[in-house]
């Protein structure tokens, strides 16, 4: 019986954790958490009898509690409670589905503690990679990523000598607005964004990959986990989502992970590597779908991308300012409040005015995460 901990397990990634858990007899939650959607949380409490869970405010604590009063779970609220969730000695594997820096020092906690890493959160290096890596290795523990493109490289790596990589070859869709110009984005609305053509996701991650954010994320997250140099890693948009990302090796192989959208699988193989479980579910039927392309991305147009490998570049404190900087920037716009070409925008400005240094702290990097945020709240 394997034990699991899932940090956000309301949410897209969560969710669809628990459906894995629910279709394999060898799989037991432990802990759960979630923000604020207090009625779903009660149901899988009552459904998979965690030991703990966990919601950020104190209210909703008090509300879950009286809701599961019938129910032999402990409730805990805040960062506190998160940390504990992490570390509680009767998980393996922490299961990463939280959204935004808020999933840094949980991720920390569960190392320590000597947890297995199912990384969802893609913040969690992108902004702290340099501190996260070297205490992995130093904890003997092992992160293995749940984005399917990560996942995808990570299979391609099987059996393979990481010094062989030639070339990281990281797939994107494109998004909804593939092949338009700036000019064309100007008048987007918020439910243009959120029709992905391909996958179905949470709606933070729905418009980063509308505004190709999503994809420069990628990027430094790549950079960390399989320790390659920036310029190794390239994107190419591949609107049909079958090739999920391939390894280019020094003798000219290119190996891939093909298969069809669903996020299931990237979080099944990460649950029980290195085996491979019977997954349902669509296989590809490449009679019916032809041919797949494969073109380069338009960073003139999509500029978060081209924001994205200045950040990785310049290092230090920046990918922190830029990932603090679109995820208010997101919230802005699904709010209504600012237009959907403002994100990049508004990113690129944080980038040109908060100060950055190298090798950040963890209270550096959530300093600075607070001075994007008050920058953006006193010029939007």
């Amino acid at each position: 019986m394997k034990k699991i901990a899932i940090l956000g397990s309301t949410g897209s990634i969560g969710t669809q954790t628990l459906d894995i858990v629910r279709e394999n007899q060898d799989l037991e939650v432990t802990g759960i958490s979630a923000g604020s959607n207090i009625a779903l949380l009660e149901s899988q409490i009552r459904e998979f009898r965690p030991k703990l869970a966990v919601v950020w405010s104190e209210e909703h604590a008090k509300d879950l509690a009286v809701r599961v009063k019938d129910c032999d779970v402990e409730i805990a609220s805040g960062m506190d409670g998160l940390l504990k969730l992490a570390a509680m000695p009767e998980s393996e594997i922490l299961v990463t589905a939280i959204v935004g820096m808020i999933g840094i020092r949980p991720t920390m906690e569960a190392i320590r503690a000597g947890k297995d890493i199912a990384l969802a959160n893609k913040e969690t290096l992108v902004t702290a990679g340099h501190i996260i890596m070297p205490m992995a290795e130093e904890y003997g523990v092992r992160i293995l990523p749940v984005d399917s493109e990560h996942s995808a490289i990570f299979q391609s790596l099987n059996g393979e000598d990481p010094s062989c990589i030639e070339k990281i070859l990281l797939t994107a869709s494109g998004g909804p607005f593939r092949g338009r110009k700036r000019e064309e984005l100007e008048q987007i609305q918020v439910e243009d964004a959120l029709k992905h053509p391909n996958w179905s996701m949470g709606q933070k991650i729905t418009i980063d990959s509308a505004t190709l954010v999503n994809k420069g994320l990628e990027v430094m997250e790549a950079k960390w986990l399989f320790g390659v140099d920036l310029d190794r890693i390239q994107v190419v948009v591949h609107p049909q989502s079958i090739i999920h990302s391939m390894v280019q090796y020094v003798d000219g192989a290119v190996m891939a992970e093909l298969g069809t959208p669903d996020m299931k699988l990237p979080i099944q193989y990460a649950l029980y590597y290195p085996e491979r479980r019977y997954l349902g579910g669509q296989r590809v039927d490449f009679a019916a779908l032809g041919q797949i392309t494969f073109e380069d991305p338009d960073i003139e147009t999509f500029t978060g991308l081209k924001l994205a490998y200045r950040a990785a570049r310049e290092g230090g404190l920046m990918p922190t300012v830029y990932n603090a900087a679109n995820e208010r920037a997101v919230s802005k716009f699904l709010a209504r409040k600012i237009r959907f070409l403002d994100i990049p925008d508004m990113i690129g400005d944080c980038m040109n005015h908060i100060k950055v240094i190298q090798s950040p702290t963890i209270d550096e990097i959530l300093e600075t995460e607070q001075a994007v945020y008050d920058r953006i709240e006193s010029r939007w």
